[in-house]
């Protein structure tokens, strides 16, 4: 919603929902087998090494099947802690390995744009991710290697994350244009002019939890958990802490799914309908949008005036970022096409 997924923010990918902190990132960890000493001929070694063999070409990398492994028990542990279900073991891997193929076509496409991150900003993004989780950057370390991972594979799952951001914000951009009269034809919809030459609308303060449809998670699944997730605020889970927990929408799960103060336009139609209806404080069915399904909760509601040209600058705003998650979707089917991709399972 507003500068984030609904407000049409995140653009980019909404990995595969994994472990409390792994979800907080918004990234699927994929963690790599470490050599095998000469003195760590035992059988579970010996297993390990069999099964790390090429899953999939994609143009001139590699996916292994250790990688694959490691993606999946993410989503079976998740999938176990919120007693959600998933398909056969078989289907989930080529969902999972059909992800992992679209991010690696991005990376690659990154350091063909000789794309870098800024290691400053890099280093604020793990703090702010720290902070989300009201801890230090020393007890967000101590939490991760608790978790079985560390601070320097979350950094490094995080510049990856960032350069795919980069590419979809280049990639994407430049395909979406809006108008002034695509502005107009919001603002006809959008409240009364007052004399004084400003607009009165009314704004909803609400907070959401998005489910996404994904490769890993198709659309009966997708519902199913949204379903649970609602059974679960309806016998008194936190709202904050279950979108924190569970929600896609990268940009507003770190602070339990708020959205702030949200004006007609801001937030796809379906979206916006449902927020008018709802009553203060009550949580919604699932609502479908092509982002997935959302749980919405309105904590406030108020009239505001606002000035014209701030308000057209806002919609174009808007606009801009559902076309251009629109237009995301249609870039990762067409690289999809274009590469060369060997899938061995």
């Amino acid at each position: 919603m507003k500068k984030g997924y609904m407000n049409k923010r995140n653009p980019s990918m909404c990995c595969t929902r994994v472990t409390m902190l792994g979800r907080v990132l918004g990234l699927a960890l994929c963690l790599g087998i470490a050599p095998l000493s000469l003195q760590a001929q035992d059988f579970q070694s010996t297993e390990r090494r069999v099964l790390d063999r090429i899953v999939a070409v994609v143009n001139d990398s590699a996916i292994m099947q250790s990688e694959l492994d490691d993606r999946l028990q993410q989503v079976l542990r998740q999938a176990e802690g919120q007693g959600g279900s998933l398909p056969s073991r078989s289907a989930l891997q080529e969902q999972v390995l059909d992800r992992m193929v679209v991010e690696e076509i991005q990376l690659q496409k990154a350091r063909e744009a000789n794309l870098s991150v800024d290691e400053t900003e890099l280093n604020q993004q793990v703090r702010r991710i720290a902070e989300s989780n009201r801890m230090s950057l020393d007890e967000f370390a101590d939490a991760l290697e608790a978790d079985g991972s560390s601070l320097a594979d979350v950094r490094e799952d995080i510049r990856r994350e960032m350069l795919i951001r980069q590419v979809q914000q280049r990639q994407v951009g430049g395909r979406v244009s809006i108008t002034e009269r695509d502005v107009d034809r919001v603002l006809e919809q959008q409240g009364a002019v007052s004399d004084s030459g400003q607009t009165v609308v009314e704004e909803h303060r609400a907070r959401h939890i998005l489910v996404e449809v994904t490769p890993t998670q198709d659309e009966e699944q997708a519902l199913a958990l949204a379903q649970q997730i609602r059974q679960r605020l309806s016998q008194g889970a936190s709202f904050s802490g279950v979108a924190q927990e569970v929600s896609d929408d990268q940009g507003s799960a770190p602070n339990g799914g708020e959205l702030g103060w949200v004006r007609p336009g801001q937030t796809v139609p379906a979206f916006e309908e449902t927020m008018r209806e709802l009553s203060l404080n009550q949580v919604s069915e699932p609502v479908r949008s092509q982002f997935g399904y959302h749980l919405i909760e309105v904590l406030e509601r108020r009239s505001q005036d606002v000035s014209r040209e701030a308000q057209r600058e806002q919609v174009r705003q808007a606009l801009f970022q559902r076309r251009a998650n629109e237009e995301l979707e249609n870039w990762h089917q067409e690289i999809r096409s274009q590469a060369f991709v060997d899938i061995r399972l």
